[in-house]
């Protein structure tokens, strides 16, 4: 049966090649950049999903039949029930990046507290998926601009700061633009999140929901770390 069918759905397009040049290029000095969409004129969104709670066996079954990669930004106190949940999704090709600790919003901690969540949960991490992550993602976006976090961050090793363009609910998308379209490049926030808190549709049906949006407005889905160059030795 065709793995897109078999899901309710309509195949997405082919996600074009990686650029061999790629347009975020980040360095390992400096202030970290804040991106919220990849500068791309293909037509192309990225799919981000935060926390970790939901862990639906249904969920990697899903990933696995439509390869369609996604990029996890995970909490410490959401995942440490299952690590392995998440290391099934990123044997799939799917990459793991962090999301602090224990989810607090980052502008009411001090600096030494912002660098505990973060340092962390980059440790925690690094052990248990063999990477250290290369971007972080602040609870609830706060304070992504100010400069207490931006030190943390850097201190702590990601070397930059992903927030998004639109955030997908239970069946439709919030927008941050007055038309509610899509735009090359942009980046989208979901949650791993299960029927108690989606009034009752689990993590698969609203993840339909986000591809059939994604498809009818003539977009695909390519990998975030595909556009992102990391930082060389020495750089």
């Amino acid at each position: 049966m065709d793995p897109w069918a078999k899901w309710g759905l309509k195949p997405l397009a082919p996600a074009p090649e990686p650029p061999a040049v790629k347009p975020v290029r980040l360095t390992s000095h400096g202030p970290v950049p804040v991106i919220s969409d990849v500068p791309t004129k293909e037509k192309i969104v990225f799919i981000t999903i935060d926390d970790g709670q939901e862990k639906s066996p249904a969920f990697v079954r899903m990933l696995r039949d439509l390869k369609v990669p996604v990029t996890m930004f995970l909490t410490n106190d959401a995942i440490k029930s299952d690590y392995g949940y998440f290391a099934q999704l990123q044997g799939l090709g799917n990459h793991i990046q962090n999301h602090t600790l224990h989810h607090p919003e980052m502008t009411g901690l001090s600096a030494a507290g912002q660098r505990a969540e973060i340092c962390g949960n980059q440790k925690v991490l690094a052990q248990r998926y063999g990477a250290a992550p290369l971007l972080f993602r602040p609870p609830y976006g706060a304070g992504a601009y100010a400069d207490s976090l931006n030190a943390a961050v850097r201190q702590c090793g990601p070397r930059a700061i992903v927030l998004w363009r639109e955030s997908m609910q239970i069946k439709q998308m919030q927008y941050q633009t007055a038309d509610k379209r899509l735009r090359p490049g942009d980046i989208i926030l979901a949650h791993f999140r299960g029927p108690a808190e989606l009034k009752g549709v689990t993590m698969t049906h609203m993840f339909a929901n986000l591809l059939r949006h994604i498809r009818e407005q003539g977009f695909t889905v390519a990998r975030l770390e595909d556009y992102i160059q990391a930082p060389a030795a020495g750089q």
